[in-house]
């Protein structure tokens, strides 16, 4: 495939502004404006409709702050364009330029044509011994989708749901997966966001009860070449190729506005949307890696480099580059693209992939780093959801806790935990009870609340619900890596086989540990975070680490849904919401006592009913304990409606190999089973006449108090 050229147009070129970044069209043409600190000359390249032919080349005459800029007066929108830039070519001093290689815009908000893998994309000869010390000739054009000059006409999403932190549920979907196999759906629109804004998908959501769903990347992304060799293809995401234009493959014809109409459905339904975003990196990869952008207009920029060679990349991202979000026109970069997804598509919140890389400067992580005080002092940026995966692969790059007050956090913590206390593990009982407190050891601070804490059992990233009871080893062999790749630590059992089995004592037990897991998910203090799919079953066949599988592996396998397993995840959701006291505002220490019941707001209980010593929480054996919770009118309001009036709420947990007669805090009043995960009945509240219950092995049950005055039994 070739580029031809046709000089024959003649668009004439005036100095235009170097503010916005970015093609910005005007009732009389179209300003161009690109930032590169190091380049010597910036070429601007029309097309014609169909992406194949340059018709004109044109040097943009300014250079102002840093950026490189010109007004071209006539030009219409809808053209396609890209940029060539010159500059020095010194890998060793942090510099890859190449005028060969068409660039795109990092601005640009519209991409035509498609991307594909070309050796022509690389700065350099990759037959050669110092491969990326070369300097490579060929042009890219031909390979690389083309930027569209946009005329923004939408009016900004002022539709917001904003659901208070305290009342958030996390709902992790994919955008494909989620619909791809779902026949309630048109079978055409499945697999994008108009399959996603389906009624049937919207009823779906909102009958589960979950507030605000987080969608796996959908900034344009690539599949990296080394996925492509081997059939396979990016089908998470994270592999950001441009931070503006909402991924192509999802679109169900060539109209952006598609994913803006699929979040004003949620709006409507009163559901936020979040997006997981990846600003840690980019597609370019290493030294050895492509050049279709960031590095071609500016390596030294845009990238960390190793200060002793700038020819090499930090990798705190394990990806191969890091994005210099220190560099103030990088950090500007990520700004505006957040804004704009909030702005112009409606976005409510952002998960950050990798977070720590964006508090880095230099190696080190600090809350207090100028991105952190970009987005705090931001109009529109401060009243989002912010969400930070508080891990990344650099040195200190594990900072759970660690973020400005305001933000959420992925809490891993919380993950292993309920995984290992439930498994059997000794020991870890103290800790459990930590992570059901939401964390207060990693998240309390003044004006820090327990929502902070982002609970989850799985997520994209890992087993589901079902293969982490199915599955004790992984099972990646489909990703063509030799079973090398994922997790190997993932704390699962199988209960004595691996894998499916038609053995039903294995599968009584495994389905009574999903309802343990997502019960404790739902009963403890913080913000939980559910995976689509958990709540039917869905498995991926024991795969851990499924990045690589767009497939019904990945899929959502809507026609085995268990639906005796949907209910009850329903019936969990709707139980957070009618019972504030699992759900509260701020932490509590045992130290404020109710008027009604004498009890503290929160108290620790041994398998006796009595209160837990110090000696308890040293007994590696004891797997048995219970959390009281008790009202002291001293909670803040909630928005939900049919919020019971709890004067206190008794959560058992019971991971033994044998069953306990619990016996229940002697007070005065009527005792409900609300939640008894041995027991597949729901949606009905048992009363306790006796002063103990019977739990089974490996259980939990929830129960709430309503407390009776002596007035109220003379009545």
């Amino acid at each position: 495939m070739i580029i031809k050229r046709d000089m024959q147009t003649n668009y004439k070129v005036t100095s235009g502004r170097s503010y916005p970044l970015g093609a910005t069209v005007k009732e009389t043409g179209v300003n161009f404006a690109i930032f590169s600190a190091h380049a010597e000359q910036v070429e601007l390249c029309l097309f014609d409709a169909t992406g194949q032919h340059e018709i004109q080349r044109i040097v943009l005459p300014e250079f102002t702050d840093d950026v490189w800029h010109g007004f071209i007066p006539n030009l219409p929108a809808g053209t396609l364009y890209g940029y060539r830039i010159h500059g020095p070519f010194e890998p060793h001093n942090g510099h890859r330029f190449n005028r060969h290689k068409l660039l795109i815009d990092p601005y640009a908000k519209k991409l035509s044509g498609n991307f594909t893998h070309h050796d022509s994309h690389y700065g350099f000869d990759r037959e050669a011994i110092q491969q990326d010390l070369t300097f490579d000739i060929t042009d890219n054009a031909a390979y690389l989708p083309k930027c569209v000059v946009v005329a923004d006409t939408v009016n900004k999403c002022v539709s917001h749901p904003q659901v208070r932190r305290r009342n958030t549920i996390v709902y992790e979907l994919h955008v494909k997966g989620f619909t791809q196999l779902n026949k309630a759906v048109n079978k055409s629109m499945r697999g994008t966001y108009k399959g996603l804004s389906d009624d049937a998908v919207i009823e779906y959501l909102v009958k589960l009860g979950v507030t605000s769903v987080e969608l796996l990347p959908v900034h344009s992304f690539l599949d990296e070449p080394f996925v492509q060799e081997k059939g396979l293809s990016n089908y998470w995401g994270y592999n950001s190729f441009n931070f503006f234009v909402p991924q192509q493959r999802y679109l169900y014809g060539e109209n952006e506005q598609e994913f803006r109409d699929m979040v004003e459905c949620f709006h409507e339904a009163g559901i936020e949307v979040i997006l997981d975003v990846v600003y840690n990196h980019t597609a370019e990869g290493s030294e050895l890696g492509p050049t279709f952008c960031y590095r071609g207009i500016d390596n030294a920029s845009y990238y960390r480099l190793l200060a002793e060679d700038r020819r090499f990349y930090h990798n705190h991202s394990g990806c191969g580059n890091t994005l210099n979000i220190d560099h103030p026109r990088v950090l500007q970069l990520v700004a505006d693209s957040l804004r704009y997804w909030v702005e112009r598509y409606g976005v409510d919140g952002f998960r950050f992939d990798l977070a720590p890389i964006l508090g880095r400067t230099a190696d080190y992580f600090t809350s207090a780093n100028h991105f952190f005080s970009v987005l705090r002092q931001d109009p529109v940026l401060s009243s989002i959801k912010l969400i930070a995966e508080p891990w990344d692969i650099g040195m200190g790059g594990y900072q759970l806790g660690r973020f400005p007050k305001a933000w959420l956090e992925w809490n891993d913590r919380f993950r292993d935990t309920c995984r290992r206390f439930w498994r059997g593990d000794k020991g870890m009982s103290p800790e459990f009870a930590r992570r059901l407190h939401g964390s207060a050891d990693l998240f309390e601070q003044p004006s820090r609340r327990p929502s902070s804490s982002i609970n989850f059992i799985t997520s994209h990233d890992g087993f589901t619900l079902h293969d982490l009871v199915t599955f004790e080893e992984r099972h990646n062999y489909a990703n063509c890596e030799d079973n090398r790749d994922g997790h190997g630590a993932n704390y699962s059992c199988n209960f004595g086989v691996e894998g499916e089995t038609d053995n039903l004592s294995v599968n009584q037990k495994r389905y009574q540990q999903k309802r343990n897991l997502l019960s404790t998910l739902f009963i403890a203090q913080g913000t939980p975070m559910l995976l689509a799919g958990d709540e039917l079953g869905n498995s991926q066949k024991g795969n851990n680490n499924a990045y690589c599988q767009d497939s019904e592996l990945t899929w959502l396998d809507w026609q085995n849904a268990d639906q005796e397993l949907l209910a009850f995840v329903r019936h969990l959701i709707q139980l957070r919401k009618d019972h504030p006291l699992l759900n509260r505002s701020h932490y509590q220490h045992g130290m404020t006592f109710s008027n009604k019941t004498g009890l503290a707001d929160i108290s620790w209980l041994n398998c006796h009913g009595n209160t837990m010593q110090e000696s308890d929480w040293h007994d590696n054996d004891i797997k048995c304990f219970a959390m009281l919770l008790a009202d002291t009118d001293h909670e803040g309001e909630s928005d939900w409606e049919n919020e019971h009036d709890d004067d206190a709420m008794l959560v058992i947990f019971n991971a033994h190999s044998r069953a306990i007669d619990y016996q229940l805090p002697a007070l005065s009043g009527q005792w409900q089973i609300l939640v008894n995960t041995a027991d597949k009945l729901i949606n009905k509240a048992i009363n306790i006449d006796s002063n103990t219950v019977a739990l089974s092995a490996y259980s939990l049950m929830m129960l709430s108090f309503s407390h009776v005055s002596s007035d109220d039994i003379t009545r």
